[in-house]
């Protein structure tokens, strides 16, 4: 999956379109979550426009990669990227949390089928990621794609979790990847001040899951990261994504009250204005 300087510029531009996109539909609603949508916009933009087996045009097609979004509530940037990458008009992204519209507040398949699970109670994803890979062991499919399980780091505070973590191990799931958005905040402050993670790295290691840690902005590393986890075949693989919440406004940065609240109106106009200037700034980087 090689990436060349081009290709990071390009998704550099992407990922920034998608914050602005991001912004405008949270004014919109008038609710839901804004920091981890805009921390984890590098990470999807990645996926989506470079390594996903997938095609918006035949959503269901039985070889695609399976993306499992456990941290629902960020479901923004799953929104926001999948429209940009034409799974549905983007003008659709002004729905989000509508009475009716299919963008809820969490992913729900009955509103939206081509996501691939519903999700909302916090620690479920990964247990429905070792099923669907589980699955694919059986079926003897688990060579023929990925199951990628996008987590939060608070929601390793949740039980179920670590019972999938000891299942994946178990049964050596080496075609189920999971990315944590390591951004070190949750809804009611920061991690280490609710329920301290670390050493995060060796507890994974102690369930015997290969583990690598990445700067969750860096289009490259992050690159690697993926390609090393894709060619590790003795057990799962987890990579620890270390994400800036709120990345790209610098008032929403860092801060974990921006965890579960939407700008205003005028937040939300200051926010897209720097964004804007920040997307000149790349466009020139390279000119």
């Amino acid at each position: 999956m090689f990436l060349s300087d081009k290709k990071i510029q390009e998704l550099k531009i992407k990922a920034n379109d998608i914050r602005e996109s991001i912004v405008s539909m949270l004014v919109e609603a008038g609710s839901g979550h804004t920091a981890g949508p805009l921390g984890m916009a590098d990470i999807f933009t990645l996926f989506y426009f470079h390594i996903l087996k997938h095609d918006p045009k035949n959503p269901d097609f039985a070889e695609r990669d399976r993306v499992v979004l456990s941290n629902g509530h960020i479901c923004p940037v799953l929104y926001a990227t999948m429209a940009h990458a034409g799974y549905f008009p983007v003008a659709e992204l002004q729905t989000l949390r509508k009475f009716g519209a299919r963008l809820q507040g969490h992913p729900h398949r009955e509103y939206l089928p081509i996501v691939e699970t519903s999700s909302g109670p916090l620690g479920s994803g990964l247990s429905q990621g070792v099923g669907m890979a589980l699955a694919d062991r059986i079926d003897g499919k688990d060579g023929d794609r990925f199951i990628y399980c996008f987590i939060s780091d608070g929601e390793l505070d949740e039980g179920n979790s670590w019972e999938g973590i000891m299942l994946a191990g178990k049964f050596k799931l080496r075609n189920l990847i999971v990315i944590i958005d390591r951004n070190n905040i949750q809804i009611d402050g920061f991690t280490e001040d609710i329920l301290p993670l670390e050493p995060l790295p060796d507890k994974w290691r102690a369930f015997n899951w290969h583990v690598i840690e990445v700067g969750g902005h860096d289009f490259e590393s992050l690159n690697e990261a993926v390609e090393e986890a894709q060619s590790i075949y003795e057990m799962p693989t987890v990579i620890i994504a270390h994400t800036i919440p709120g990345k790209g406004v610098h008032k929403f940065e860092r801060d974990y009250k921006w965890h579960g609240k939407p700008p205003s109106k005028d937040e939300g106009k200051l926010a897209i204005s720097e964004l804007r200037t920040l997307g000149e700034r790349i466009k020139s980087e390279h000119q």
